[in-house]
């Protein structure tokens, strides 16, 4: 068995310049919601994905929620199975680097852990060529700081795709300090290619979506707290009332409560400001176990297929204990 795995990089002799050639393949480092969502919309549009997880079993289990993806969508008449398994075809995994050598673009998909990240762009650096360009899906870190881990700063760009990734359409480009012009451009090649309307950013915590979006999530979780609106009155007049396709807390628990928390917490630290002090009630649900669809509750509930359940959303009533304490 190879043991030519994460923890064992080796150094690569650098090689010649990459052609366009290169958009016909990527490696996808983590195979968790926003990994697979990449993965899928890449092979989607004829890119092969090499997709990486940390062990056979997490490898299995991503490769078979993929697959439950797709069913999903052959249901709701998006994708024929033909095209599903077209799809599948395109996607290979992986527990060992011993494929990615002569890789040049590669997008990291791991949990917000600054360490973890900078520790995986750290061990790529010494395995791939020169050429290649690491690309991180943060929604929240420094891509400067992510950069600093490597020998090529210039190469590191943050590609922040939403989820879920397959139907959100647009992707923030996230130049770093040190970002070049031409890492710049072939990451809008990539998003071109997966037909994502991008937008340029420059570093700054929390970027355009996520800055902008979590205070309205934070402020509708602290109205349903205070107990002036249920979660459905609460979603139901920002939705109607801003044309916007979901409400907050339905918006929070598709996004998953933790990360929602997780995100606060950096721009909190970041930024100082107040409106991004995570509000109590998200903190007592994230520490319930209560992290929205993944978890068949938030505030709403769902189904086994994440569908809300009509009539679900949560009261001030609900949380009366938390509020007395």
């Amino acid at each position: 068995m190879s043991t030519d795995k994460l923890d064992n990089l080796i150094d690569s002799d650098y090689q010649a310049q990459p052609s366009e050639a290169a958009l016909d393949s990527l490696v996808v480092i983590g195979g968790g919601t926003m990994g697979q969502g990449i993965a899928i919309s890449a092979a989607k549009r004829g890119i092969e994905v090499l997709l990486i997880e940390k062990n056979d079993e997490v490898l299995k289990r991503s490769l078979e929620e993929i697959s439950e993806n797709l069913n999903r969508e052959i249901a709701h008449w998006a994708i024929t199975e033909s095209e599903k398994n077209a799809i599948l075809s395109r996607i290979k995994g992986g527990v060992d680097f011993t494929e990615i050598s002569n890789q040049q673009y590669f997008i990291e998909a791991l949990p917000e852990k600054l360490d973890l990240k900078r520790t995986i762009f750290n061990r790529l650096d010494q395995h791939c060529i020169a050429e290649a360009i690491f690309i991180t899906n943060t929604s929240t870190l420094s891509i400067t700081e992510l950069a600093s881990a490597t020998e090529r700063p210039d190469r590191v760009i943050g590609m922040h795709f939403l989820n879920p990734v397959p139907k959100v359409k647009v992707v923030e480009l996230v130049r770093g300090l040190n970002t070049s012009v031409a890492t710049f451009h072939k990451a809008l090649a990539l998003a071109e290619r997966l037909e994502r309307t991008a937008i340029e950013v420059f570093e700054s915590p929390g970027y355009v979506t996520t800055r902008v979006m979590m205070p309205l999530v934070n402020e509708a979780i602290e109205v349903l707290m205070e107990g002036v609106a249920s979660a459905e009155d609460i979603d139901t007049a920002i939705r109607l009332g801003f044309e916007l396709p979901h409400g907050p807390l339905a918006m929070a628990d598709a996004i998953g409560l933790d990360l929602v928390l997780n995100w606060l917490e950096t721009l909190f630290h970041d930024l100082g400001d107040l409106k991004y002090r995570p509000c109590p009630l998200l903190r007592m649900l994230v520490r319930a176990g209560n992290l929205g669809v993944k978890t068949g509750q938030g505030f709403f509930r769902y189904d086994q297929e994440g569908v809300m359940i009509p009539g679900s959303g949560q009261t001030a009533a609900a949380y009366e204990r938390f509020l007395k304490t």
